[in-house]
């Protein structure tokens, strides 16, 4: 199965990298001329430790050197009228009326519940429908941040920040990561009239990680790094959903190190998060766990074999995941991610059954999102290519439509 936009891709991250071919070639140590071939087009695939070097070379995720798996139906456009919708509602029609006060039947605990919820689908990969939502939450929220309203506004900017916040994660997952960044600075200017000190360091992080998808990793580490230092001074890291965002800080800062090429230094970051990670449990409980960072001893191992995996360590990703137990708290996404980040590495230690047997896990636990995404596809399309083929590899290689 060919890739017919890799090539495009490849051209395009590179020059936002601002690399010659040459460069990247000696960065990667990918030849040259496959990196020529593949952005001419005149070669439309190649093995995964290719691609992996070529994203470690631009500084960028596999998923985005391959493009992430649709963040919609397939009869779905990321420009269709659904996500208009969405723009519409981050960015209003300029010259519009004012803001209206909310409605009589209004109540801003059901909209949090409805944010919330929001959360919860966008985790489970259901973007569909949270972009079906998120125009009315976001209505709803800034009717209800109106000066005449009686409510408590404090906590309104706080539902509109989430809110913006969503859209913005959103919008990162369509591919518009400027569009993103512009909702994730409304979502700031919120946070600062909100009753919610977390707030502001949630959407930092999610500022960060959106500066990680355009490559801008410098800043990503930068950001990620100080507002983290700050929430430690000021004590936030004694509450359970403070320590969460701090983690959650924590683990984007080595992702950004480990994508800047100092993998030591991010492995000691992971290591420092998954220590303070014990602590979670042992604090006060926190409020709802669908509005608050996802930071947990299982978050933060799951990201240590993602981070070992795809930075040539797959050894190390492999002796991470053995014997680990997930969380209550850990999303759906999660899950199928470290299934998938398993099968890169049994892949690349050369272990094709044991890659299958992965493989065969995450089908039965997402087979929509295995048979959407572009890394599962090229796992198998790898698999498939050996010359001898372990159980079970024809019937994943025909689910996803590698084997003619």
């Amino acid at each position: 199965m060919a890739n017919e936009d890799l090539g495009r891709t490849l051209r395009r991250l590179r020059r936002l990298a601002a690399l010659t071919q040459e460069e990247l070639a000696e960065r990667s140590g990918v030849s040259v001329d496959v990196i020529r071939q593949l952005e001419q087009q005149r070669k439309h695939s190649a093995r995964l430790p290719t691609l992996h070097a070529l994203a470690n070379g631009l500084g960028v995720e596999l998923t985005t050197l391959l493009g992430d798996p649709p963040a919609v139906a397939s009869t779905g456009e990321s420009d269709g009228p659904r996500f208009v919708a969405v723009r519409r509602a981050i960015m209003p029609v300029l010259f519009g009326a004012d803001t209206e006060l909310p409605r009589a039947d209004f109540s801003l605990d059901r909209l949090r519940e409805q944010i919330a919820d929001g959360w919860t689908q966008y985790h489970a990969a259901e973007f569909d429908a949270v972009m079906k939502a998120l125009p009315d939450m976001i209505s709803d929220a800034r009717s209800a941040t109106a000066p005449d309203n009686d409510e408590d506004r404090g906590s309104a900017f706080s539902a509109l920040g989430k809110a913006l916040q969503l859209a913005g994660h959103v919008a990162v997952r369509m591919g518009k990561t400027d569009l993103a960044l512009t909702s994730l600075e409304r979502a700031m200017e919120a946070a600062q009239e909100s009753s919610d000190p977390l707030l502001l360091p949630m959407i930092v992080n999610s500022t960060a990680w959106t500066y990680q998808r355009q490559g801008r990793l410098e800043d990503a580490l930068s950001i990620a790094l100080r507002v983290a230092d700050d929430m430690m001074h000021a004590g936030h890291t004694e509450t359970a959903d403070g320590l969460k965002v701090w983690g959650a800080l924590t683990m984007s800062a080595a992702t950004s190190a480990a994508r800047s090429g100092d993998y030591e230094r991010a492995a000691a970051t992971m290591e420092e998060a998954e220590r303070e990670a014990a602590r979670v449990s042992k604090l006060p409980e926190g409020s709802d766990n669908r509005m608050v960072s996802v930071f947990s001893p299982s978050s933060v191992r799951i990201e240590r074999v993602r981070l070992a995996v795809q930075y040539g360590h797959p050894h190390d990703a492999l002796a991470l995941a053995k014997g680990m137990r997930l969380s209550r708290d850990t999303p759906p996404s999660w899950r199928t991610w470290l299934l998938l980040d398993v099968a890169r590495a049994h892949t690349d230690i050369g272990d094709a059954a044991g890659a299958v047997k992965t493989l065969e896990s995450l089908r039965r636990v997402a087979p929509t999102w295995m048979q959407h995404h572009t890394l599962a596809v090229a796992v198998v399309r790898d698999l498939w290519a050996l010359p001898n083929h372990p159980p079970g590899l024809r019937a994943l290689a025909e689910f996803l439509g590698v084997s003619e």
